[in-house]
């Protein structure tokens, strides 16, 4: 892989002046070629982790915390192609895979699996950032077209979030949000069982032109919680998932009183 001299990309600004860089996982044995990419995507707007085997890959695509993964099919521990499959299991990540081969037959088994894209060894440093990008920007779009598709109106057991009218209540009792809460507590209930990133949640909340940064999250996410009634040491809505962001949980694990 050779570095390019293209222009590099802008990620969104926040108000204060700071980037949100892109989450992205390399998972690959070779440390070499984990380490170019790394240092040609972290000028891009990318903040780049590596792994080095495939259960030690699974482990940290799973946390949830990734906005793209790239994954070699030759690793030891795990193969490319039954770490895809794992990971399709539990999350639609979008995943740009690699191999030294290149054979068809190749590709097509980790099309099939669930990879978004394939790119031999022989990439250029270009093609692997135009493709990344490709698939990045396909993923946000197909999220955004199952949000409008999704239903007006979410319940989550006691709790319904009409995100047409922009209205919630908690049984009979009518929350009053701010604009900030009501979509951060639409964006944790359409995602409910799955943790959302700081990350995730800032891109939402900017998109809509609030003037909201990474660490005033947390502070919204506490009113929310206050407003909901909700202990964040035993949550029955908005669990805090250590090291990576927030989860709504479904009915039967609030109820519960599911411990942090």
């Amino acid at each position: 892989m050779q570095p390019s001299a293209n222009q590099p990309f802008r990620p969104k600004e926040t108000p204060a002046g700071t980037f949100a860089k892109t989450k992205l996982l390399v998972i690959d044995d070779d440390r070499k070629l984990s380490r170019l990419i790394a240092t040609y995507l972290e000028p891009m707007g990318y903040e780049v982790t590596c792994a080095y085997t495939g259960p030690e890959g699974l482990e940290l695509a799973l946390a949830g915390a990734f906005q793209a993964v790239i994954l070699d099919v030759m690793l030891p521990g795990l193969d490319g192609f039954e770490v895809l499959k794992r990971l399709r299991q539990k999350s639609d990540v979008p995943v740009l895979m690699l191999t030294a081969r290149g054979d068809e037959s190749d590709r097509i088994v980790g099309l099939e699996v669930g990879a978004d894209d394939y790119l031999p060894k022989t990439f250029s440093s270009r093609e692997l950032l135009a493709r990344l990008r490709a698939v990045t920007r396909r993923a946000t779009l197909t999220a955004a077209r199952a949000e409008e598709a999704a239903p007006a109106e979410l319940v989550v057991g006691k709790l319904r979030v009409n995100t047409g009218a922009r209205t919630a209540a908690l049984g009979d009792q009518a929350l009053e949000l701010t604009p900030v809460e009501f979509d951060l507590l639409a964006s944790l209930a359409r995602a409910r069982g799955r943790v959302k990133t700081r990350e995730q949640l800032l891109d939402e909340i900017r998109e809509r032109n609030y003037d909201v940064f990474d660490r005033s999250i947390d502070v919204h996410i506490s009113a929310l919680r206050k407003k909901l009634g909700d202990d964040p040491k035993v949550p029955h809505f908005i669990k805090t998932v250590r090291s990576a962001g927030y989860m709504f949980l479904r009915p039967e694990e609030g109820e519960a009183g599911v411990p942090v």
